[in-house]
């Protein structure tokens, strides 16, 4: 007889076309009825609370009272929560936010019992091919979720395991028609057979046992009062099934018991049987933007600093750290960061985004000041002091400030060896913006802001400290600036700035040579906040043939290009079907060409005015290749240029075109075997797509421009709207954005991880000068001029981050492999007794000294393993 479990759940959104506080309000009212059912109901046994902790944290601040309540029903296994701290997306969010949301999910499930052992992620729009070894981290051996699966990856069947590339694997439960089937399910009989007739033959064709799944739940939808009388309706509907209330786990164990269950891996985006929203990486650029800078802000330099101020003696504030990754996870849920949203929500996000950003840029500097206040020396001067939050040693350009009363400074070494730098500029800064007790006590002498650059080689992990000393000799202004197309040279590269704006970049170690790079194309978008839609007949505009200004200015260590296109395009979508060209886009291009560097810095300015169009920048390359690469959490996954299904789509009935537009992390390349090739850095957009005309040409999506939530029949996604039809005027990006790159051509001496890493995580600086309008009493440390904390050998392995351990006094090293080899971990230099292998949740799995110490301690490719040091 087939075991129907039907599954008592809530599918909560905490904000979309709603806001939270508007959802907050039906979540008060929709726990106290669970509750009091469960409570009084023996009939009524669970209640799935959607995997997300941060519910009980939105009730409990209006109902504190009922925390024991709740632990009760937790204890009971009636209520069931976590393992999440929100319903996390997985294509655009990146590694340490994922396991951040799992390690703090868990840890607030904890105060109040069990936590569910599942990888819930019913409407993640895709899922990460790193998912089974995240999940395996934290002991979840099982997994449901619902989009991005069709039998292209290898079974039509609805329960199988799912493995990743280092061999983890989860088992699961596809939700083949979704999480809400078994929503406001009616007692009228003929109604209630017409829907199960619809949707038993799915669940039974996708099953490979008699267990399927009902789950009865909706978005925000409250407690189904009447299901009793529903499954006894059930039951005279289908006698020959048997329907029962349960949970996620029971139909687990049934399916563990049998054998031969499929096993498949990869990422999951296939639209063919439910939508993945291909295009969504790049709706709200600037929300998604704010995201990128802080994620990278928090995992390469706040965690790094504040652990090395730990190993220095300084507090690590735990607590302040959970704050800011805790506002971003508010908006990781897969509509808040997918911004498929109203406009009054994405102002929400955006405002946490500034929070959390505000945060993080404060905690910084509170750290970086702690350290330097706490450097005992006989120099007297004020400090300027570089830190290199990488594990790795390198030397670097630093363009920093300096604030003095001097007319002139030079920097010295603690032992007095003179440091050389260029002045950039010079400018007077009112005393009062320093400490307002200054010109309290009537004194209104200037300082000085000098912007300098310094040529730096810096231990890993490390600070350094050099004095700013009084000279009487004025230095002189280094910098140089000429008009109009340039030609280039630099250690690494011949560049030709060309009069169209592209550049053309001849490699002098491989003798590649890169043509007509950096054009701009813009395209009409009838599409809405989920998916990008071409406008029929629509001919894309370029800057192939502009004529922008260019300004190009060189110091002795860079040269900075600026090009400044106005692009001549339509208004909104009536002028671009009549061919009218009455708007203005301006865009700039800043590229930052190091002498000795073969990244290539690349800040865009957009000022927008026009409405539904999308901005890409694109880069052709010759590289002869149909494969891009690029990162993803904890690794690199590789991808077709285009999709076969593309030729079947519409024949197969897809719910939307399989477009080769992907989502990367921090980069994307292409690459022969010869190790030729061109790759993208970014701290912005994830969204790339590779053209196939006359070459292979990388499009990196700027932003897109669209005023409506939901929109139906869109040209490559046919049918209903996704969301609803409401109108979001703010998504059309009216305004000033910034968006920052960084490009390199490939020669296969470098690692495309490697140098993303290093473009993402720049050195950071400190001048101590004895003002504050912040006082701070001595730390009663005394620490030296200059120190590192450990080194790693550069061999492929990345550092995901430094961070104190959540319960013990020791540092977490977090590793990776992005490459195809195994690779030991190794240590250049390193002052810890001995080293602990946890997994991601930081539980001990063995002591691994002895093999850390003998560079024994292997990680596969695309693993990931995480290092107690004491």
């Amino acid at each position: 007889m087939k075991q129907v479990h039907v599954v008592p759940h809530m599918h909560w959104d905490r904000e979309w076309y709603f806001s939270t506080e508007e959802s907050r309000i039906l979540l008060v009212n929709n726990l106290e009825e669970i509750m009091h059912r469960l409570e009084t109901d023996e009939h009524y046994p669970y209640y799935v609370l959607d995997g997300q902790t941060s519910i009980l944290e939105d009730y409990l601040a209006v109902k504190p009272e009922n925390r024991e309540r709740i632990k009760r029903l937790v204890q009971a296994n009636k209520l069931i929560i976590g393992p999440w701290y929100t319903q996390t997306d997985e294509m655009i969010v990146g590694a340490e936010s994922i396991v951040r949301n799992l390690l703090y999910g868990i840890k607030d499930s904890k105060e109040f019992g069990p936590h569910m052992e599942i990888g819930y992620l019913p409407d993640s729009f895709g899922q990460s091919a790193q998912m089974p070894m995240i999940l395996n981290g934290f002991g979840i051996k099982r997994s449901i979720f619902w989009r991005g699966t069709s039998e292209r990856h290898g079974t039509n069947k609805t329960e199988f395991y799912w493995e990743s590339k280092d061999g983890s694997n989860v088992l699961v439960q596809l939700m083949p028609l979704g999480y809400a089937i078994g929503k406001y399910l009616p007692t009228e009989p003929e109604a209630l057979k017409k829907r199960m007739d619809k949707y038993l033959p799915v669940l039974d064709r996708g099953a490979t046992g008699e267990n399927l799944l009902l789950p009865n739940g909706h978005d925000q939808m409250p407690i189904q009062q009447n299901i009793t009388e529903v499954l006894t309706e059930l039951h005279r509907l289908y006698p020959e099934r048997e329907f029962f209330l349960s949970r996620y786990e029971k139909v687990f164990e049934q399916l563990e018991q049998q054998l031969n269950l499929p096993t498949i891996s990869g990422e999951f985006l296939d639209g063919k049987y439910m939508r993945v929203h291909r295009s969504i990486y790049s709706t709200r650029m600037d929300i998604k933007t704010m995201n990128a800078i802080i994620e990278n802000k928090l995992t390469n330099m706040l965690e790094p600093l504040m652990s090395l101020a730990y190993s220095l003696g300084i507090e690590y504030h735990h607590g302040l750290i959970e704050l800011i990754w805790k506002e971003i996870m508010k908006n990781h849920a897969h509509d808040s960061i997918g911004c498929c949203c109203s406009d009054k929500v994405h102002a929400e996000i955006f405002n946490r985004f500034f929070i959390a950003n505000e945060k993080t840029d404060q905690l910084i500097t509170f750290y970086k000041r702690r350290i330097v206040d706490s450097i005992d020396t006989k120099r007297t001067e004020d400090r300027l002091t570089f830190f290199n939050l990488r594990s790795i040693a390198e030397e670097r350009v630093i363009r920093t400030e300096v604030i003095t009363k001097f007319e002139s400074f030079r920097l010295e070494t603690e032992d007095g060896m003179e440091v050389p730098y260029e002045l950039i500029q010079k400018e007077i800064i009112d005393p009062g913006l320093i400490d307002r007790q200054i010109v309290h006590y009537g004194n209104y002498d200037p300082f000085y802001k000098y912007t300098i650059e310094v040529r730096r080689e810096l231990a890993a992990l490390s600070y350094e400290t050099v004095f700013v000393v009084s000279e009487s000799t004025p230095t002189a202004v280094e910098e140089t600036t000429v008009f109009g197309p340039q030609l280039i040279e630099t250690k690494v590269y011949n560049i030709t700035v060309k009069e169209n704006g592209t550049i053309d970049l001849l490699d002098k170690r491989s003798g590649v040579l890169h043509q007509d790079l950096l054009w701009l194309e813009d395209s009409g978008d009838d599409g809405d906040e989920y998916d990008y839609s071409p406008l029929a007949g629509d001919n894309p505009i370029t800057t192939q043939s502009s004529r922008p200004i260019i300004q190009t200015t060189s110091t002795s260590n860079r040269t900075v290009v600026t090009i400044s296109h106005d692009m001549k395009i339509p208004s909104d979508l009536m002028e671009r079907k009549d061919g009218r060209l009455t708007n203005l886009l301006k865009v700039s291009l800043e590229l930052v060409i190091e002498q000795n560097d073969s990244t290539i810095g690349l800040k865009v300015v957009v000022d927008n005015d026009a409405n539904d169009h999308r901005l890409r920048l694109c880069l052709p390359t010759s590289v002869q290749t149909n494969i891009s690469f690029s990162d993803n959490q904890f690794g690199e996954i590789k991808r077709p240029f285009i999709d076969a299904a593309i030729h079947v789509w519409e024949e197969e009935g897809w719910n939307e075109r399989p477009d080769g537009i992907f989502p990367m992390l921090s980069y994307v390349g292409l690459q022969e075997e010869s190790g030729n090739g061109m790759g993208v850095i970014t701290n912005s957009s994830r969204e790339f797509e590779v053209i196939e005309e006359g070459g292979s040409t990388l499009a990196i999506t700027l932003f897109r421009s669209v005023g409506v939530l939901g929109k139906e029949e869109l040209v490559r996604r046919p049918g209903r709207p996704s969301g609803i039809k409401l109108s979001t005027p703010d998504s059309q990006m009216i305004g000033t954005y910034t968006f920052d790159f960084a490009f390199t051509s490939l020669d296969g001496t470098e690692r495309l991880s490697d140098l993303a890493k290093r473009h993402l995580t720049p050195i950071v600086t400190y001048n101590k000068i004895p003002h504050d309008a912040m006082k701070l009493n001595p730390t009663g440390l005394r620490l030296n001029a200059s120190a590192s904390l450990l080194e790693m050998t550069e061999n492929g392995l990345l550092m995901s981050t430094l961070k104190k351990a959540e319960n013990e006094k020791a540092l977490l090293l977090r590793v990776y492999n992005p490459t195809e080899h195994t690779i030991p971990l190794m240590f250049t230099k390193v002052d810890f007794d001995s080293f602990t292998e946890v997994n991601l949740n930081e539980e001990p799995v063995r002591d691994i000294t002895e093999v850390v110490s003998n560079n024994q301690f292997h990680i596969l490719p695309n693993q990931v393993k995480s290092i107690l040091m004491k």
